[in-house]
């Protein structure tokens, strides 16, 4: 039987590729010479995309490959996916939950330890060799001790980096639109009052229009002069330029941020500021994790074609198993 055509629009894991090319016949857009010639001339074929790193899935893209049916994407996040297109043509959606959840969480942690304890700073004090001329690096301002967390998003990573919170003995609250049945965390419906009743906000959100700049001015200033924002899901979810003029002028404490709305481009005024503790989009990046979040990848497209069946498909296209 001739193999199943795979598009792959940008580059990816390179071991996504290694596994998907003893099975499907795969397209390389980034290696072509001419990608939309190639998409030309493959288009009536291609019956699957594999896609990460931010590679953008568009309606005129699926309007070009009349034949998809899943597309597979490389992370949670899958808002560089038009996914209302996609369900309106009956294409499949799958994304890789669960397998980066504690890697996440974890990242999440450290940012937050980092930058309460000004943990990056500190290192550098040492490293330029101030401790032994200046002294101590002063007392941290802020701790965990008295602080409570609000986490925005209590999805699975919420919920994990909650765990962590619980151990550590640092009272969590959080944001959802709808209230968890499953948690004893006190349910906060309205996000800027969450803001006014914490010091800080841990943000693990998708992406798209429904979260962008959530955090504005109003919401900073809401969070106040000891706050502390972390954020592990998406960088549209943050107005920077109103981050940068808070951690200037003192609205807020300090952020602890992976992520960033135009990656990977930071903007200048915020690498310059000490109480910022900066990461490049790095919390699910350990071999390990983005083995599994790979191997996923290649299950959801292996599923979906052996058994009409897709392994983790995103909740806005469920799915019919093909007769």
């Amino acid at each position: 039987m001739a193999k199943i055509d795979i598009l792959v629009p940008v580059r990816m894991y390179p071991k996504v590729a290694v596994a998907l090319e003893p099975v499907f016949n795969v397209h390389k857009g980034w290696e072509a010479e001419n990608e939309d010639a190639m998409i030309a001339g493959i288009g009536d074929k291609v019956r699957g995309i594999a896609v990460g790193n931010g590679g953008k899935v568009g309606r005129t893209l699926m309007e070009r490959l009349p034949n998809l049916e899943i597309i597979s994407n490389f992370g949670v996040g899958y808002d560089s996916i038009d996914v209302a297109a996609a369900v309106e043509r009956g294409i499949i959606v799958t994304n890789t939950p669960d397998v980066l959840t504690e890697e996440v969480a974890d990242t999440a942690l450290a940012l937050l330890l980092m930058t309460v304890r000004e943990y990056a700073n500190a290192e550098r004090y040492l490293r330029a060799g101030k401790w032994a001329t200046d002294g101590a690096y002063p007392l941290s301002r802020a701790t965990l001790r008295n602080r409570t967390v609000g986490i925005v998003g209590l999805g699975r990573i919420g919920l994990a980096i909650a765990r962590r919170l619980d151990a550590m003995q640092v009272p969590v609250v959080y944001n959802n639109r709808n209230p968890r049945s499953d948690v004893t965390y006190l349910h906060y419906p309205d996000l800027m009052t969450m803001a006014k009743d914490v010091d800080t906000l841990m943000f693990v959100l998708p992406g798209g229009a429904s979260t962008q700049h959530l955090v504005d001015a109003d919401l900073l200033k809401a969070l106040g002069p000891e706050g502390i924002l972390i954020n592990v899901g998406r960088g549209s979810a943050v107005d920077e330029p109103a981050l940068i003029e808070a951690l200037t002028d003192g609205t807020i404490l300090a952020a602890g941020l992976d992520v960033f709305a135009r990656e990977p481009h930071v903007p200048e005024a915020l690498i310059a500021l000490p109480n910022v503790v900066l990461t490049p989009h790095i919390a699910s990046g350990s071999v390990h994790t983005r083995d599994a979040m790979g191997k996923l990848v290649v299950d959801n497209l292996t599923s979906w074609f052996e058994t009409g069946k897709p392994v983790t498909p995103v909740p806005e296209t469920p799915w019919l198993r093909k007769s």
